[in-house]
């Protein structure tokens, strides 16, 4: 039997010496930053000199700015860290670099989609869409600090969308079009777009799914909208009606002389907003500086992906999925990307493998629950595909178990690097994750990534050097976000990570750090839930539940299951009323319709109580951690502890 910790992958002279990583390590030799003898040495270095590190990391990764900066890191504090200070620069600029600067005629992206032949663009092909969809933007009015709103799949377009978008200096946010439309509703009307990117429908699991009355009322509930633009990922459905509605085609043709805009900002100026899982409320909008995803980025993608130009970046994704922003930040390294819109699984789990062969991925990005799923079907795609390109894995999501860890290298490709990766929206980026230049050990994450001060503490906030406890991060990176919408004293921001342990940022992850400068991750030590690998929240699960009359009280958690997280809902019944199988479904539908098919829970119980707090508020986390097989540490905060107990002997 296997260790848990027995070394699977040891880095070959390639990674040693030729990696992206190898050749930053001697070029902070080569200007005096310091020699250092291992990735170990230049961790502990990037997070003892924070100024030095990030600046070296501004000028290796060839940041393009107009202005440079003037410090690299002024106030220290967090949440208030402010980073690169004077600096003027363009997000979009940058990652366009190669198609500006390099070969235009190169393949920029190929995108596939189950309702469609794949489309290929060259970067200048990209760059020239990017241009002709600013000139129809402009033409509206769009311009600095206006929010543009994308309903769209991982294709081409929700790309051009967002690049076209931050190259203006306005705002991207998206959202995966098959959210119902309360749950959009939700997310958008916080920040009032001022355009709206929509597909007309989406093809999943072989089936299409026409959108276009809900896009029309998506559009009547953003009253500050000025123009839509209907996207044909469904070729036969044609658009809405609404006058707002301009066709995707229409709207580029009618710019397509317009020339490129990269308006020089800030570094802190916002450059998209992602959405919180929405578990205690309406969704937060975290709202991400240009400066800051761009630093972190490069330096994941660069040096921890080891990402070179001609690579091919693959990751599979959602528009409402942090990682769909952290594919499109792969432009940067000069690699290709690789786009996927449709099912994983269709017509079975092999359609990702065979992209793999045919498009020559050399980095593929996943879930842990598809490496799962490939384990479970005793898939081998090693044997019935040519990977042979293929250099590094990535996956997230949900701890990757050490099962498939065996099952990668043994059925996929032994000489690659398994990146088990983990961070978050929060930061739209990692924490811990790989790098090409130390081992995998079975069951690991590889390292804490350069410039993170991660570790975990106890409950009373003292560091559990080998002990399981709180993820958190005690220095200030620059992929935290520069605030919340509409949270003008930052009171939200600082509840969100900072309450905790004051002046640390706490994540949410129940970690152990090991011996080895690995980390386990148990799962989530909050509420928020990641089935599949998809980060969704338990107040949209809530709302829908509340309109269920024979429903008096609900409870959302997830419950561990085979290195994976299902959806567990129990339901207090009201009077004597029963939980039928009939209302099980008819929930389940509710969900479905309303907030998306990833929030319908794997299981409904009926339990005769939940548990709250002495104030009043539901108590996700102890049953979560009940469920981890952690006796809850608080129950004396309870004012119904027993609930508990009732709880455990129904599950």
């Amino acid at each position: 039997m296997r260790e848990h910790d027995e070394i699977l992958w040891q880095p070959g002279a390639d990674e040693l010496q030729r990696s992206n990583i190898a050749r930053y390590m001697g070029w902070l030799a080569a200007r005096g930053y310091g020699r250092f003898k291992n990735y170990h040495a230049l961790h502990a270095w990037s997070i003892e000199d924070p100024d030095r590190f990030w600046e070296s990391i501004w000028h290796y990764t060839g940041v393009i700015a107009s202005k440079p900066f003037d410090r690299v890191l002024g106030c220290r504090q967090m949440p208030g860290a402010e980073w690169f200070a004077g600096a003027r620069l363009n997000f979009a600029e940058n990652l366009l670099r190669h198609a500006l600067h390099g070969d235009a005629s190169a393949e920029a992206l190929v995108a596939v989609s189950e309702s469609r032949e794949p489309i290929r663009l060259s970067r200048g092909e990209l760059l020239g869409q990017v241009a002709a969809l600013q000139g129809f933007l402009l033409a509206q009015g769009i311009g600095a600090g206006d929010r543009v709103a994308g309903l769209v799949g991982n294709t081409e377009h929700a790309l051009i969308g967002m690049l076209a978008t931050t190259g203006l200096g306005a705002i991207w946010s998206s959202a995966s079009p098959d959210f119902g439309v309360a749950a959009v509703i939700d997310r958008f009307s916080q920040i009032a777009p001022g355009a709206l990117l929509v597909v007309n429908g989406y093809s999943y699991n072989g089936k299409p799914f026409p959108r276009l009355e809900q896009n029309l009322e998506l559009a009547e509930r953003l009253p500050g909208l000025k123009a839509a633009i209907s996207i044909p990922l469904l070729p036969d459905i044609g658009h809405p009606e609404g006058a707002l509605f301009t066709p995707w085609d229409e709207a580029l043709a009618a710019h397509a002389d317009t020339r490129p805009v990269f308006e020089q900002m800030p570094a802190d100026h916002p450059v998209w907003i992602l959405y919180s899982s929405g578990t205690t409320g309406v969704p937060k909008c975290i709202v991400h500086g240009a400066g800051g995803m761009l630093l972190n980025h490069s330096k994941e993608l660069m040096l921890h992906a080891d990402l070179r130009p001609g690579d091919s970046l693959f990751y599979f994704t959602t528009c409402g999925w942090m990682m769909w922003n952290w594919l499109a930040s792969g432009l940067v390294t000069g690699a290709r990307l690789v786009l996927f819109e449709g099912s994983p699984g269709y017509p079975d789990l092999n359609v990702c493998w065979d992209l793999a062969e045919r498009e020559g991925i050399t980095h593929f990005g996943t879930s842990a629950r598809f490496l799962g799923g490939g384990r479970k079907q005793e898939l081998a795609p090693g044997k019935a595909y040519d990977l042979s390109a293929l250099r590094v894995i990535f996956s997230t999501g949900s701890p990757l178990l050490p099962e498939d860890y065996d099952w990668v290298y043994d059925q996929v490709k032994r000489d690659l690097l398994l990146a088990s990766i983990s961070g978050g929206t929060d930061i739209c980026g990692c924490f811990v994750g790989g790098t090409p230049n130390l081992p995998v050990r079975r069951g690991e994450i590889q390292c804490r990534l350069l410039g993170v001060d991660a570790t975990a503490y106890d409950d009373e906030g003292h560091d559990a050097g080998h002990g399981r406890g709180e993820l958190v991060v005690r220095q200030p990176i620059p992929a935290m976000p520069v605030q919340f919408w509409n949270d003008p004293d930052g009171s939200r921001y600082r509840g969100a990570y900072f309450e905790t342990f004051p002046g640390v940022w706490a994540h949410g992850d129940y970690v152990r750090f090991t011996e080895h400068g690995g980390v386990v991750i148990y799962g989530r030590s909050d509420s928020t839930l990641n089935p599949g690998g998809v980060r969704i929240g338990t107040a949209e699960i809530y709302r829908q539940v509340e309109q269920v009359p024979e429903v008096a009280d609900s409870l959302v958690v997830g419950k561990p299951v085979d290195g994976d997280v299902q959806v567990l809902l129990l339901v207090v019944m009201a009077g004597d009323q029963t939980l039928t199988n009939t209302l099980v479904q008819r929930i389940k539908g509710l969900i479905k319709e309303n907030a998306s098919p990833r929030h319908v829970p794997n299981h409904i119980v009926q339990v005769p109580d939940i548990p709250y707090t002495r104030s009043g508020k539901k108590v996700e986390i102890a049953v979560t951690r009940m469920l981890q097989g952690c006796e809850p540490s608080n129950r004396d905060a309870l004012s119904n502890p027993d609930a508990l107990d009732a709880i455990a002997m129904r599950l």
